[in-house]
């Protein structure tokens, strides 16, 4: 009688249990992501000085560098005729290395996110192949690309090794990604606010995994800290806070370079989207390679690199009306390269715009404060290159110090305001609303979203079969578990009466358990 009493040993959880349980394991494994990537950090780093030593060897030029990496404000030798035939060779390789995925690592993260399927480790490790190579011989890819397909590299490893399931797959890549950019960004917070930005084109945030980037970015920074310190990307003066009667001519520098880089952005979608696989991306990657190498010869080796030196020392006041030319070639090069994978990230818009800020500057009547200059117009161009506008301020901020906010925040608005949803980023999805469940048709296959393995209601939106078109909702056949709980026709969401006749294009709205779904599922499959 008394063991008739006691409670079933296999008693479900109750729904706080195991919402805790998830919750700590998703902490657990954000913090484990973000110290394997500060340990491999760490050895990307060093690969990095060998493979830049290695390219300078070959080039006979070195760009200069940032103080947070080691690097020094000067740059060495001159562009050697041999050594340029590299460019185009190595940009072959790395496009045929890329060939099947986004233009970058980063749009790779963007694009794998949306499609909820991550990437293959051999993509991974191709990516991050080219991006090495790339890099190491000037051709216009961040540092920041290479740590991007480090972190989508490490989360792949982690995903082997660990029992994690699909969603928490998704939400540990931006992790890892983050914490890899929180790296090479020297910025760990703001990293995290990028990576739950720039999945859409408007201004909107995936709050979901902000906190599993903090966590991971935090983790990743502490560790790396411990071989390389803390100290900040780029070393900035101190700056005072720029007066209320300054801060329109800081809003007429951020307006600029908001139109320079719209039109840039234009410009690089401007190329045939059959040009960009097969063998027409490898005749027109080894052409880019030979335009990049051409202008560093005839003209300016500073084309070369991913350009944070010369970013470092647009802040640090040493350049004046010729970082405007400067600013242009990397325009022109990032306008014609980014859609094969050369120029997309962080470092070469930040580049980019600090260098065409500091030119406009010089072209005042009374110029401004040069860095506070580099900063907003790095701000802006980021903003319209990558959709980010917090996140551009953030890093602007971050860079330049808390006076700096108000100014950045007004160039961020502005270019992000003016700019339209046009970007750099393959696989950004417009907002939130176009990143819900995907309709599902009679034909689908392969759910936009696993159902839950609880049994727990889910929410899912189903395109209406043509069998069921002019009926009523109240006459039709749905599995027990699952509920029609409104219909979207159109941009309008209407209310789930029985006597609604269902329209050619109206999508319903259903609350279902995962097996009600599932017999829902095989049922239109075989209608």
């Amino acid at each position: 009688m008394g063991s008739a009493l006691r409670p079933p040993l296999a008693a479900p959880l109750r729904r706080t249990v195991r919402s805790r349980i998830e919750t700590g394991r998703l902490v657990l494994y954000s913090v484990v992501a973000g110290a394997l990537v500060g340990v491999l950090g760490i050895g990307l780093r060093l690969l990095l000085s060998l493979v830049l030593d290695w390219g300078a060897a070959i080039t006979g030029y070195s760009p200069p560098g940032t103080p947070g990496e080691g690097g020094l404000l000067m740059a060495f030798g001159e562009a050697l005729p041999y050594g340029m035939l590299a460019l185009p060779v190595v940009a072959v390789l790395a496009a045929w290395l890329t060939q099947g995925s986004p233009s970058d690592p980063l749009s790779e993260t963007v694009s794998a996110y949306h499609r909820r399927g991550g990437t293959r480790l051999s993509t991974q490790l191709r990516l991050l192949g080219a991006n090495l190579l790339g890099y190491g011989v000037g051709l216009p890819i961040g540092r920041d690309s290479t740590f991007t397909a480090l972190g989508g590299f490490s989360a792949r490893l982690l995903s082997r090794f660990g029992r994690i399931s699909v969603a928490e797959d998704r939400q540990l890549t931006l992790a890892s990604v983050s914490a890899a950019l929180g790296l090479v960004l020297h910025a760990p917070l703001v990293a995290a606010v990028l990576l739950a930005e720039v999945l859409y084109r408007r201004f909107e945030f995936e709050f979901e995994v902000l906190m599993p980037c903090v966590l991971a970015s935090v983790s990743a920074y502490a560790v790396y800290g411990l071989a390389f310190g803390a100290s900040p990307l780029f070393d900035v003066p101190t700056l005072q806070a720029p007066s209320a009667l300054q801060l329109p001519l800081y809003a007429l520098i951020a307006l600029a370079t908001t139109a320079v880089a719209w039109v840039g952005v234009w410009l690089s979608r401007l190329w045939p989207q059959n040009w960009l696989s097969g063998w027409p991306r490898l005749v027109w990657a080894g052409l880019f390679g030979l335009a990049t190498a051409a202008a560093a010869f005839y003209f300016t080796p500073a084309v070369l690199g991913g350009g944070a030196g010369w970013a470092q020392l647009s802040l640090s006041g040493f350049l004046g009306g010729e970082a405007l030319a400067g600013g242009g070639w990397k325009w022109v090069l990032l306008a014609l390269g980014v859609r094969l994978g050369f120029g997309g990230g962080v470092l070469p818009s930040v580049a980019t715009g600090a260098l065409i800020g500091v030119g406009l500057n010089a072209t005042l009547p009374t110029p401004l404060d040069p860095t506070v200059c580099a900063l907003v117009a790095a701000g802006a161009y980021l903003t319209v290159t990558l959709n980010i506008p917090l996140a551009a301020a953030l890093l602007a901020a971050t860079w330049g110090g808390d006076a700096l906010l108000p100014a950045a925040l007004i160039s961020s608005g502005i270019a992000h305001l003016l700019s339209g949803q046009l970007g750099y980023v393959e696989g950004q999805l417009r907002d939130r609303r176009a990143a819900e469940l995907q309709v599902i048709t009679p034909t689908t296959t392969i759910l936009s979203a696993a159902p839950p393995q609880s049994s727990e209601d889910a929410f899912y939106r189903v395109a209406v079969p043509p069998a069921w078109l002019g009926a009523r909702i109240s006459l039709l056949s749905l599995p027990s578990g699952a509920q029609v709980v409104g219909l979207e026709r159109g941009e309008t969401i209407l209310s789930a009466t029985p006597d609604l006749k269902l329209e050619n294009g109206d999508v319903l709205d259903i609350v279902a358990s995962d097996a009600a779904f599932g017999e829902l599922r095989e049922l239109l499959n075989l209608g």
